[in-house]
C-alpha cells in the first residue's frame, strides 16, 4: 500500500484532552505504578485484535507469527519501552485515538472528577478508556512509534502533555505499537526505589501482581553475572564475572479460568478482571463456571460494581469475549445475552468454538443459543441469590443496574416471569426497597390490587392529590420514579393475580380499601348535580374526555386522571419528550364534592350558568389540575390574566 509522506508537525490536543493530562500528571491517582498494568492490556488487546483479524487476512500477519510484548528498562536513558507486535496504527488511527479521546467520554469522567471533590480518591480511569494517559503520571516525555500491517512507513507520536504534540512519518521495520516513556525523576532515582519503574524486579513484580493472566508473553532481558571457575569447578576469587543476558518471560500466561475455581482467590479473580476489562475497581460479582453436556465451555463472567456514566445513553455493548481452546477470537459478542444483562463483562471459552467463527455465523450458531441461554440462567440465579442472601448488596447493584432490568421486562416479553422477583421499588411504607412479594405479603386480605404512583421523587408522589384517600386509610403504594417504571409495570400487567392499579388512571377500587361509604355518597351526589357535571364538560369541550365528582380527594379541590385503557399522564409527558407528541392520554378531571370550591361553582352555576365568572372557574379549575401534574396550562397567559382577576375580584 502507498502511503503519502507525512511531514513533523505540531498539533494541539482537543480541550477536554488538555484538562485531562493536566489532572492525570497532578492528581488525578494515587497508585500511579497501575500505568504498566493499562499500557500492557493496550499491547494485549492490538495483538488480540491482529491474531482474529488474520482469521480473514493471513496477510496481516506478515510471516511474524510469535507474538509477545517486550519491555526495555534502559538506566543510561532513563527511559521505560513497552512493545508489542500486535495490530499497529495508520495516521488516522494515530490522530483518532492518541490525539483526542471525544469517544472516551471525557466530558463526563471530567464532570465526575469535580463533583467527587477528593480527586485523589476518585478510581474513574478505566471506565473511559483513557488508561493510555496513564502514561504521563509517570512520564515527562511520551514517545509512540507504530507501524499498520501493510504500510511502508510508522508514525511517531511524541508528546510531554503540554496541550501539544508532534505527529510525523518514521521508518519502523516490524508491525505493531512501541511506547517509549521519558521517566521523571522520581521515577527512577535510588532515593526512591518503590516506585523505580527502571529496575528489572519491580518490573517484575509489577507485570506479576497486574498482568499475569495476559495470555501473550510479557518478556524482558535481565542480565547474569557469573563468577568463571577453574578446572575443578571452583569460583575463581580474583576473575572479573561474566555476563549473559537472559530473556526472561515475566507472566504465566495460565489463562485464569482453566483452574479450578478453588484454587484461585478473590484478589486473583479481580486482578484478572481489572486487567481484561480496565476496570479500577474490583468486580460486585464473580461467576465462575464449567459445564460439560451438548455443548463444553467454561465461562468466567464479572459483575462490575459501577455502570459506566453513560451506560443508559451509549449504544450497549455486551462485553462477553469468546475464545477457543484459550485462544482469542472474538471480543464483545452481542448474541450471547439479551439486552437486559449488557452489563455484565466476562468470557466464554469453548472447544466446540470454531477459530473462525464470524459475526453471520453467530446470528445461526445453535451452541452459542444454547450458551447463552445457560449464561442468563446462571446470571439470574447468582442475582437472585444476592437478593435473598446479601440484601446490601443486591440493593447496590440495583442503583447501579435496575433500569436495565426493568427495561427487560418492559422490552423483553420473554424475560417478564424471569425478571418480575429480581424487581426493587419504593413505597410508601417505609424508605426501604421493596419487593412485589413483599408487598403482597403485606397487603390487607380486602385488598385485591397493587396501587402504585408516579412521580420524579419520594415528596413529589406524596404531594399528590390522587394519594390523599389511601395515605389515611394507611394502604402501601408503590412509588415509580423512573421513566421505564410505569412501562413496565403495565408490560407486567398484574402480579400473582394481583392487578396493577395507578392511583392516577381509572376508578379506585374503594370497597377493596374500606370505603365504599364513599363511593355511594359520591355516586348520589353526582346524580344530584348532573347538570353541573355536564355545564363543566361542555365548556372544557376538547380538554377532557369526562368530569366526574371525585371520590379519591380529601383536601385537594382537584385533580386530574386517565381512563382505564390507553396511555396514562405520566406516560404521555415521556413521550412528549420523545418527540412523540402525538400520543394523547384520556383526561378526566375530578373535583372533590366536600371542597369549597365546588359550593362556590354549584352556586355560580345556579345563578350564573352563562356568565364569564362559571366559565373561568371551570377554566381555572383544569389549569390547576395540570400544573399539579407538571403540565402547563394551554394558555399560560389566560390562565394567569384569570387567576389575577380573580384574586382582584375578592379584595373587593
Amino acid at each position: 500500500m502507498v502511503q503519502e509522506a507525512i511531514t513533523k508537525e505540531t498539533r494541539e490536543f482537543q480541550a477536554e484532552t488538555k484538562q485531562l493530562l493536566d489532572l492525570m500528571v497532578h492528581s488525578i491517582y494515587t497508585n500511579r505504578e497501575i500505568f504498566l498494568r493499562e499500557l500492557i492490556s493496550n499491547a494485549s488487546d492490538a495483538i488480540d485484535k491482529i491474531r482474529f483479524e488474520s482469521l480473514t487476512n493471513h496477510a496481516l500477519l506478515e510471516n511474524e507469527t510469535d507474538f509477545e510484548i517486550f519491555l526495555i528498562p534502559d538506566e543510561t536513558t532513563h527511559t521505560l519501552t513497552i512493545a508489542d507486535n500486535g495490530m499497529g496504527m495508520t495516521l488516522d488511527e494515530v490522530v483518532e485515538n492518541i490525539g483526542t479521546i471525544a469517544k472516551s467520554g471525557t466530558k463526563s469522567f471530567l464532570e465526575k472528577v469535580k463533583e467527587a471533590g477528593s480527586v485523589a480518591d476518585t478510581e474513574l480511569i478505566g471506565q473511559f478508556g483513557v488508561g493510555f494517559y496513564s502514561a504521563f503520571m509517570v512520564a515527562e516525555k511520551v514517545t509512540l512509534l507504530t507501524r499498520a500491517p501493510g504500510q511502508s512507513k510508522g508514525i511517531k507520536w511524541e508528546s510531554t502533555g503540554d496541550g501539544t504534540y508532534t505527529i510525523e512519518e518514521c521508518d519502523k521495520d516490524t508491525r505493531g505499537t512501541t511506547i517509549v516513556l521519558t521517566l521523571k525523576q522520581e521515577y527512577h532515582s535510588p532515593e526512591h526505589q518503590e516506585e523505580n519503574f527502571l529496575n528489572r524486579y519491580i518490573l517484575q513484580n509489577l507485570v506479576k501482581k497486574y498482568s499475569d493472566y495476559i495470555r501473550y508473553p510479557i518478556k524482558m532481558n535481565f542480565v547474569k553475572e557469573e563468577q568463571p571457575l577453574d578446572a575443578e569447578g571452583k569460583a575463581i576469587a580474583d576473575a572479573p564475572p561474566s555476563q549473559t543476558v537472559e530473556v526472561c518471560t515475566l507472566n504465566s500466561m495460565t489463562p485464569l479460568w482453566t483452574r479450578n475455581k478453588n484454587d484461585i482467590s478473590k484478589d486473583e479473580y479481580n486482578q484478572l478482571y481489572k486487567t481484561l476489562f480496565h476496570d479500577w475497581e474490583d468486580a460486585l460479582e464473580i461467576i465462575h463456571s464449567k459445564v460439560e453436556g451438548a455443548v463444553e465451555y467454561t465461562t468466567l463472567l464479572f459483575v462490575p460494581a459501577h455502570a459506566p456514566f453513560d451506560f443508559y445513553q451509549r449504544e450497549a455493548t455486551t462485553g462477553i469475549r469468546l475464545y477457543s481452546k484459550n485462544v482469542f477470537i472474538m471480543d464483545n459478542c452481542q448474541e450471547l445475552l439479551p439486552e437486559y444483562l449488557r452489563f455484565v463483562k466476562g468470557l466464554v471459552d469453548s472447544p466446540d468454538f470454531s477459530l473462525n467463527i464470524s459475526r453471520e455465523l453467530l446470528q445461526h450458531s445453535q451452541q452459542l443459543k444454547l450458551v447463552g441461554k445457560n449464561l442468563e440462567k446462571s446470571i439470574l440465579k447468582t442475582l437472585e441469590n444476592m437478593l435473598s442472601k446479601d440484601r446490601s448488596k443486591y440493593e447496590k447493584f440495583w442503583n447501579e443496574y435496575g433500569k436495565a432490568i426493568k427495561t427487560g421486562v418492559y422490552a423483553d416479553y420473554h424475560s417478564r416471569d424471569k425478571l418480575k422477583d429480581l424487581l426493587l421499588f419504593s413505597s410508601s411504607q417505609s424508605e426501604e426497597l421493596t419487593t412485589l412479594q413483599e408487598y403482597t405479603d403485606r397487603m390487607p386480605e380486602q385488598q385485591k390490587v397493587i396501587y402504585y404512583a408516579t412521580g420524579k421523587d419520594r415528596s413529589a408522589v406524596e404531594r399528590l392529590p390522587q394519594m390523599e384517600l389511601l395515605k389515611e386509610k394507611g394502604i402501601e403504594v408503590l412509588y415509580l420514579f423512573d421513566r421505564v417504571d410505569e412501562f413496565s409495570i403495565d408490560a407486567l400487567g398484574e402480579y400473582k393475580d394481583k392487578k396493577f392499579q395507578s392511583v392516577s388512571r381509572g376508578n379506585l377500587d374503594l370497597e377493596d380499601i374500606g370505603s365504599s361509604e364513599i363511593q355511594k355518597e359520591v355516586q348520589e351526589l353526582s346524580k344530584e348535580n348532573e347538570s353541573l357535571i355536564k355545564a363543566i364538560k361542555d365548556q372544557l369541550t376538547g380538554k377532557v374526555a369526562d368530569v366526574k365528582l371525585s371520590s379519591r380527594l380529601k383536601s385537594s379541590a382537584v385533580c386530574l386522571v386517565s381512563g382505564d385503557t390507553g396511555i396514562s399522564l405520566s406516560m404521555e409527558q415521556i413521550l412528549a419528550e420523545m418527540n412523540k407528541s402525538s400520543f394523547k392520554a384520556s383526561r378526566i378531571l375530578e373535583i372533590n364534592p366536600d371542597h369549597e370550591i365546588f359550593a362556590v361553582i354549584k352556586t355560580l352555576h345556579e345563578t350564573a350558568p352563562d356568565s364569564t365568572e362559571f366559565k373561568d372557574y371551570c377554566d381555572l379549575l383544569y389549569g390547576q389540575a395540570l400544573l399539579m401534574e407538571g403540565i402547563a396550562p394551554e394558555d399560560p397567559i389566560s390562565f394567569a390574566n384569570k387567576v389575577a382577576a380573580l384574586m382582584a375580584q375578592s379584595r373587593r
